[in-house]
């Protein structure tokens, strides 16, 4: 991967072509609503999507920066409106020589399906589907399901989900620990349907993508599954592992461990790799992250020095300071470094741990914090959470 300087996502560095298809299964809240990336055939011409699928997206980016969305939504749609991920929209899947392991991957708050194209593409190619579910505990920034109701017309309705802020007289670590549950539920949902699909259950896509969920049967591996997240999404990726034994490992980039509650930890044991950035993390934060690597030698603690909590997500890569100025989405490292280090480590992690055939093990001093821009554990930069 080399840097680049106009404002455009990475392409991939793995041997892969990659595609991509956005899922929708039930017509209800409990329903699932994700972005599938995967290996394709190349296709000359290939269209590629929207980084930002919809308006919407934008007002609630602005609703979660607590900013007016009169001025801040045409803001964001004018920086990111044009910006396609360079990936094949609903591009032919390729059957593998072997079956692919399979990547649930949970948003932060504030951001939806999309956020992390960067690191689920570059996932893909090296051979993992990466299904990036969009939450409906009201932590992305907007979301939304088709409700099934009389008449063609109206069962495409939508219905939107909005990003919802702390009630007023409600703590925190309540509101906060009841959205983990829904979150790490739905993870588990994800990886149910990946089985329903598998034993050859029909599953309707009830968005118009014309990606048929069948041709998924036989090419995952569901022996070797794990559970990757951001943020929120870390400490949602580190309870799944607690409510479903079957995902093997977790990848927690920069979690924020606040919403788990103390009794969970003891029963945390699958291993996780904490890939952590330099200015976000506080002490007691590190510290439940290393009560957890106390009880399983396996599970990993490392920092990118010169990054910030925004640095795992697509936003890095494309704001020029003014947008800077609203997200702090840019550390002091290199974008294209930090996705490298990123990625190299979990590929690293998730051979050992799911048992790969491959050459990731090549990395492995990256998971002991050895490496140029990486240390092990944390220096602590004390900053808000």
């Amino acid at each position: 991967m080399g840097g680049a300087t106009s404002l455009a996502l990475p392409r991939a560095g793995g041997p892969h072509a990659v595609g991509c298809a956005d899922v929708m299964v039930g017509r209800t809240r409990q329903g699932l609503f994700f972005r599938l990336f995967y290996p394709c055939r190349p296709r000359e011409g290939a269209e590629r999507p929207l980084w930002i699928p919809r308006y919407e997206y934008c007002g609630g980016l602005a609703d979660f920066t607590n900013r007016s969305r009169r001025w801040c939504a045409p803001l964001l749609s004018a920086a990111f409106g044009t910006c396609r991920v360079p990936v094949s929209w609903n591009g032919p899947f390729k059957p593998g020589s072997a079956r692919y392991p399979l990547i649930i991957f949970s948003h932060g708050l504030g951001a939806f399906r999309t956020v992390y194209s960067a690191v689920c593409t570059e996932l893909a190619s090296r051979g993992f589907v990466v299904a990036a579910l969009e939450h409906r505990d009201h932590s992305a920034s907007a979301t939304y399901f088709c409700p099934a109701e009389a008449g063609e017309a109206a069962a495409t309705a939508e219905e939107w989900i909005p990003y919802q802020r702390v009630p007023p007289g409600q703590k925190e670590f309540h509101f906060r620990n009841k959205q983990v549950h829904q979150r790490a539920d739905e993870c588990v949902r994800g990886l149910q349907l990946f089985e329903d699909i598998s034993r050859g259950k029909s599953i309707p896509n009830i968005l118009h993508g014309d990606f048929d969920l069948s041709v998924l049967q036989d090419s995952i591996d569901l022996t070797k599954v794990a559970v990757m997240g951001h943020s929120f999404g870390g400490a949602t990726a580190v309870l799944a592992t607690v409510k479903e034994p079957r995902f093997r490992c977790a990848v927690a980039l920069d979690a924020w461990m606040f919403p788990l509650e103390h009794a969970l930890y003891p029963e945390v044991s699958k291993p996780v790799l904490f890939i952590n950035t330099e200015k976000f993390q506080t002490p007691e934060s590190v510290a439940r992250m290393k009560r957890l690597s106390s009880r399983n030698s396996q599970t990993k603690i490392i920092t990118i020095l010169g990054s910030v909590h925004q640095s795992p997500t697509d936003f890095t890569f494309l704001t020029g300071k003014f947008i800077n100025r609203i997200f702090s989405t840019r550390g002091a490292l290199n974008p294209y470094k930090g996705l490298d280090i990123t990625s190299r480590a979990a590929l690293a992690f998730l051979q050992r741990h799911l048992d790969l055939n491959e050459e990731f093990n090549q990395w492995d001093e990256l998971l002991e914090g050895i490496g140029d821009s990486v240390v092990a554990e944390a220096p602590f930069c004390r900053s808000s959470l």
